[in-house]
C-alpha cells in the first residue's frame, strides 16, 4: 500500500493514570510498532486523556496531580500528548462521549472528516488545495521506518504546531497545551489525500470489562467498538480471543478489534498503576522499573500514594 491509501491513526487511551507507569507509554509504542508493522496504518499521533476527579475511584489523586505526572512522563515523546479536557468538564465523561469529543475536534481543527470503521470514506478524507508555505517541523525522529514520514509529519506537525500557540489559562495548568475548540488551523499546508481514524488505546483489562454485565452501556459499546475501533495491548498473558468470545458485542465487532499479539512477553506488560503505588506505600524499590524518574521525584515531593488510602 502506498502512504496516502494507509489509514492515518491517532490512538486515544483513556484512563485513570493513577500514576501513569512505564506500562501505559510501552502501551502506545508497542501499538504503534505493531500497527506500522501491518501495512496497513500509519499511526501520527497518541493522546492520553486521564479521567474526571469525579470518577469516584478510591485513592484516586486530583486531576491536577494527574496531568502534571501524565505531561512529565511524555516530556520526551515526540509524538505523545496529554490532553485536560476530560478534567476540565464540570462531571465525568463516558469513553463513548471522549472519543466523540476527540473526532468532533480533529474535524473542526483539520476540516476533515474523519471515517468509521463501518463507514470509510469513499472520497479523500483530507484535501487542502493551497501550497505549503513553510516546512513544518518534524515530529518523527529516530524511528526506523521512516517511509510513511511526509504526510505524518504534515498533518500531526501542523496540529501539533497549534497545540504550541494555545494554552490553557486554568490556575496552575498553564503547562499543557490543548486544542482550541474554535480554532483554525487554515490551509498553509498541503496534505496528503488520507483517512483519519481515532481508535481507543487499551489493555486487555478493560477489553475485559466490556463483558461485565451492566458495567457498559450497550449503546456505548456499540460506538467504541462500531465505530471507532480498539487496538488492544494484552497484559499478564490475557487470553483475549477468549474475552471477545464472552461478549456478543465484541463478537460481532470482532473485525474491528487490533490485537497487539506480541506484547504480552514484555516486562512492561505487566507493569500497573496499582503495583505502582503499592511499591511506593513499602518503600519497594522496583518502584524505578514501574515509573519515569521525574515522576518518582513529583509524586514523593507531592506526597502522594504513600498511604495506603491514597
Amino acid at each position: 500500500m502506498t502512504e496516502s491509501t494507509k489509514t492515518h491513526v491517532i490512538l486515544l487511551s483513556c484512563g485513570s493514570f493513577n500514576p501513569i507507569t512505564k506500562g501505559h507509554i510501552h502501551m502506545f509504542e508497542k501499538a504503534r510498532e505493531y500497527l506500522h508493522k501491518t501495512g496497513r496504518y500509519i499511526v501520527i499521533g497518541g493522546i492520553i486523556s486521564p479521567v474526571h476527579d469525579s470518577y469516584g475511584k478510591p485513592g484516586l489523586v486530583t486531576s491536577r496531580h494527574r496531568l502534571a505526572m501524565c505531561q512529565m512522563a511524555v516530556q520526551s515523546s515526540d509524538w505523545i500528548r496529554v490532553d485536560p479536557w476530560e478534567c476540565y468538564q464540570d462531571t465525568w465523561q463516558t469513553t463513548c462521549s471522549v472519543l466523540e469529543h476527540h473526532r468532533d475536534l480533529m474535524k473542526r481543527v483539520t476540516g476533515c472528516i474523519l471515517s468509521n470503521i463501518n463507514t470509510p470514506s469513499s472520497t479523500p478524507v483530507i484535501s487542502q488545495l493551497s501550497q505549503p508555505q513553510s516546512q513544518t517541523t518534524a515530529i518523527y525522529q529516530n524511528h526506523g521506518n521512516m517511509n510513511h514520514r511526509p504526510t505524518a509529519i504534515k498533518l500531526w506537525g501542523k496540529i501539533s504546531e497549534n497545540l504550541g500557540k494555545m494554552c490553557c489559562v486554568r490556575p496552575q495548568m498553564d503547562r499543557f497545551t490543548f486544542v482550541d475548540e474554535n480554532a483554525n488551523l487554515g490551509t498553509a499546508v498541503r496534505y496528503e489525500e488520507i483517512e483519519l481514524r481515532i481508535l481507543l488505546l487499551c489493555g486487555s483489562d478493560l477489553l475485559e470489562s466490556f463483558c461485565i454485565p451492566g458495567l457498559w452501556k450497550d449503546s456505548d459499546m456499540e460506538v467504541i467498538v462500531g465505530d471507532f475501533g480498539i487496538v488492544v495491548v494484552p497484559r499478564d498473558g490475557a487470553d483475549t480471543e477468549r474475552i471477545m468470545n464472552h461478549s456478543s458485542i465484541l463478537r460481532k465487532y470482532k473485525d474491528n478489534i487490533i490485537v497487539v499479539n506480541d506484547a504480552g512477553t514484555h516486562p512492561m506488560a505487566v507493569v500497573s498503576s496499582t503495583k505502582s503505588r503499592l511499591a511506593l506505600q513499602h518503600g519497594d524499590g522496583h518502584v524505578v522499573d514501574y515509573l519515569c524518574q521525574p515522576v518518582i521525584d513529583y509524586i514523593l515531593q507531592s506526597q502522594l500514594y504513600i498511604n495506603a488510602s491514597g
